[in-house]
């Protein structure tokens, strides 16, 4: 891959971590953040259901605008917004504020998955986007191991705000990046000037892709499965197997290592066999471990559960990329608009997790491993059912 390529990848990958860094940042802070605003774990939890609301309505609106008006300018106003809402949160003087500061937070931030995934598609075909986005996971799974450990020395030292306001430096930071070396990928001419009644129809075009659809949800699905694990970890790890906060940024980030080292395998497996047969033995094996981690979960063992969620999460390094470049393939046109539809299926599956999970008065073991059991399987199924 061409070096230029290797330098966009990498600020594509530093943008799509916004989301992971938006999440996995504060985690460790769960019990801290409740003792200081004088809330429950229930309504810290719904900071984090209405964040990924956000990531998932959002993307909708930046996927038809970035077909629209080119790649950059989207950027910009979606960053700016995030830096603002990070700023917000750093204040927050109640949980109520701080949800609807995260809401913000989110619409702002979730330009960059989609930019993201746009921006490879203009650039590449679909073994080339697999690779891109092998590479784009290198550095986004950076986020989940470092997020944890860095959220938690910050907690340690100056305070959960102090959190925020490092996702405010982030997100400035990454606007200076995209000013100086992301080039506009989408030319003027391949821009479409679609009204609001195209950009509907065009939504509903993609969906009815069965080709698309199969491989989306092949993504989308599986990832209930993550956000339970990110939703109930902190409960069940630290509260009830009672591990210290730096010990569970420790296992926290050994399964981003799985991630990033599948995600590398993937790039190089690629250039000799079919996507679609890696993606459909991907989402085998992920199933399988979602079974297994639901019976770890009722066992109340620690070290299987530990290892459950490590082999579906490393899993996710295969199935992302892979269900991503196949959905995307022949959809160059509105790559924009794919990509928000990938993303919206993926972040919506979070905030049905947090409504789930909810239900039953919070995060617990049963619970979160039955999640992964059902995302696991409902990939697979999904996937073999809808592919032609």
């Amino acid at each position: 891959m061409p070096e230029r390529y290797r330098l966009i990848a990498a600020l594509l990958g530093a943008l799509t971590a916004l989301g992971p860094l938006g999440v996995d940042m504060y985690l460790p802070a769960f019990p801290a953040m409740g003792e200081a605003l004088g809330a429950s774990p229930a309504a810290i939890q719904q900071t984090l259901a209405t964040f990924l609301l956000g990531m998932a309505v959002g993307q909708v609106a930046y996927g038809a605008l970035s077909d629209r008006i080119g790649r950059r300018r989207p950027l910009f106003v979606g960053m700016t917004v995030f830096v603002l809402a990070s700023i917000g949160c750093a204040l927050a003087a109640s949980a109520e504020a701080l949800m609807w500061l995260r809401l913000l937070q989110a619409l702002g931030g979730c330009v960059g998955v989609v930019v993201a995934r746009a921006v490879v598609r203009d650039l590449t075909d679909e073994r080339g986007a697999v690779r891109m986005m092998a590479m784009l996971m290198l550095v986004m799974g950076a986020a989940p191991i470092l997020a944890p450990m860095l959220g938690g020395w910050l907690m340690a030292a100056f305070g959960w705000r102090a959190i925020f306001w490092a996702l405010a430096l982030y997100g400035a930071l990454a606007v200076i990046a995209v000013a100086f070396f992301l080039p506009e990928s989408l030319p003027p001419e391949r821009r479409r000037q679609d009204g609001p009644m195209q950009v509907v129809l065009v939504y509903v075009s993609i969906l009815r892709d069965r080709r698309f659809l199969s491989c989306a949800l092949a993504g989308a699905l599986p990832m209930i499965g993550l956000f339970a694990y990110l939703f109930g970890s902190p409960h069940v790890l630290m509260e009830v197997h009672g591990l210290s906060p730096t010990t569970y940024g420790m296992a926290f980030g050994s399964n981003a290592i799985g991630l990033i080292l599948m995600s590398q395998v993937t790039a190089r497996l690629v250039r000799r066999h079919p996507p679609a047969m890696m993606l459909d033995r991907a989402l085998l094996v992920q199933a399988a471990a979602g079974v297994l981690a639901f019976i770890a979960a009722l066992s109340g063992l620690l070290v299987p559960l530990l290892v459950t969620f490590f082999l579906y999460l490393s899993v996710m390094g295969m199935v992302l990329p892979l269900a991503g470049a196949m959905a995307m393939g022949p959809l160059g046109r509105v790559a924009g608009s794919a990509s928000a539809l990938i993303g919206s299926l993926q972040f919506g599956s979070g905030a049905l997790v947090g409504v789930v999970l909810g239900a039953f008065g919070g995060a617990a073991a049963g619970p979160m491993g039955g999640l992964l059991a059902f995302a696991g399987l409902a990939g697979l199924v999904a996937h073999r059912g809808l592919r032609r």
